[in-house]
């Protein structure tokens, strides 16, 4: 990987220093997997944490989208078993896997890291890039051969929980997780075919920042919940569960990931549409029978 020369005078801020400590006198190749795994297991867990107290707490059950069915604690413990042995047996060779490719793209390890502002706009695009190709690739899943051999296995959960975000067949996370890993090394080499700022270079924070990104919303869409506070209410055109449970509800249609665009023009979001609609005009009536009743 590029080591990042510092400019003069440049002083490293604290989580610089600690990021450079980490790395001094160590194998690269250890401290990146490990770090990475770490991460990715107390992010995933740590996201999915306050959904699951919520399972407990009577006042945030009408916040559920799909309030008559309730996970049981067997199911629970079948996906903490499940992804826990995805995560070690799968995802951890993979996560190691990452640096010799990053390091055969070139990408930035060394203090200092690039901008908030540049982090953001790299963010973003990885976002944009990652759901067109989610969206794509999980349409064909739905194709009845790979449906029936892999995708089925994600389908369990009809009433889809945070943690089961990465509960699947580990055909369906190689599939899905290029998306992710690919989307920032495809850009980071358009970056260096077009001999851009070095700004625009990839850095493994920034990396890192993504996984971070890609996993809340990927436990947050998984978790059964839509609250007033939710993303989708403020920002239109982001998925959320409310989009996502309704694919595992109805086994088809809301294929993307993170937005809602795609689904919209391709037309594979009517059936979710129009029973949303009807959900809104049976509760409206059922207001007004109360109404009356007073």
């Amino acid at each position: 990987m590029n080591s990042t020369l510092l400019p003069e005078g440049y002083e490293l801020n604290w989580c610089e220093t600690q990021w450079m400590n980490m790395y001094q006198d160590r194998n690269p190749l250890i401290v990146t997997g490990i770090f990475a795994f770490l991460m990715h297991e107390v992010v995933y867990f740590g996201r999915f944490l306050p959904f699951f107290i919520c399972d407990f707490i009577p006042s945030f059950q009408r916040y559920k989208i799909q309030e008559k069915k309730e996970n049981t604690r067997e199911e629970y413990w079948k996906c903490v078993k499940h992804v826990l042995f995805q995560h070690f047996a799968f995802e951890g060779p993979m996560i190691f896997g990452f640096y010799p490719m990053a390091s055969y793209f070139g990408m930035d390890i060394s203090a200092p890291f690039p901008l908030w502002s540049t982090m953001a706009v790299q963010i973003a695009i990885f976002f944009f890039v990652e759901d067109f190709y989610h969206y794509v690739m999980h349409r064909f899943m739905h194709w009845p051969p790979f449906y029936k051999r892999v995708h089925k296995v994600h389908h369990e959960y009809v009433a889809p929980l945070g943690m089961a975000a990465e509960y699947a067949h580990p055909v369906e996370t190689a599939i899905l997780g290029l998306g992710t890993v690919g989307s920032p090394l495809l850009y980071h080499s358009i970056v260096v075919a077009l001999h851009m700022d070095p700004k625009w270079n990839m850095h493994l924070v920034t990396m890192l920042l993504w996984i971070v990104c890609r996993l809340m919303q990927a436990v947050d869409a998984h978790s059964g919940y839509d609250f007033p506070w939710s993303l989708r209410h403020w920002v239109p055109f982001w998925a959320g569960a409310d989009h996502h449970d309704y694919h595992h509800q109805a086994f088809v249609g809301n294929y993307a990931s993170s937005f809602r665009w795609w689904d919209y023009l391709l037309g594979t979001d009517v059936k979710y549409r129009a029973f949303r609609q009807q959900q809104k005009e049976a509760r409206l009536k059922q207001e007004q029978a109360k109404e009356k009743s007073l």
